[in-house]
């Protein structure tokens, strides 16, 4: 997993995972730590984002993985929660997330609202 903003302790963070061990292998999942993904609970900060893991990867505990890696850079930022929001439900609380409540993103739309502890 590498950090890819080149700039470490500063959101936003960008980390990837790729197949294969070369650093030009194809980007196969990854995720992101922002300080709002675009929903209306500004103190709720930093936000972890854009968790995706290609089809062709999945249920091979990629997604547990990048949750557990934002958690620690997170808490290495000086940083005690982490927040996230989404559609999805389930997942994230088999994951240990806390389900928080709800927020409304930009648009108006109604997501699901999840925090948890960092850990260093």
């Amino acid at each position: 997993m590498e950090a890819s903003c080149g700039v470490r302790n500063v959101v936003p963070q960008w980390y990837v995972m790729r197949e294969g061990d070369e650093p030009t292998g194809a980007i196969v999942a990854g995720c992101g730590i922002i300080e709002n993904d675009f929903h209306d609970c500004p103190d709720l900060a930093p936000n972890l984002c854009a968790l995706y893991v290609d089809e062709r990867h999945r249920g091979a505990g990629l997604a547990r993985q990048l949750l557990a890696h934002g958690r620690r850079a997170a808490g290495n930022m000086g940083y005690r929660r982490l927040y996230l929001v989404t559609d999805h439900e389930g997942f994230y609380e088999r994951c240990g997330w806390e389900h928080l409540g709800f927020a409304r993103d930009v648009e108006g739309l109604i997501m699901r609202l999840y925090g948890i502890d960092t850990v260093r």
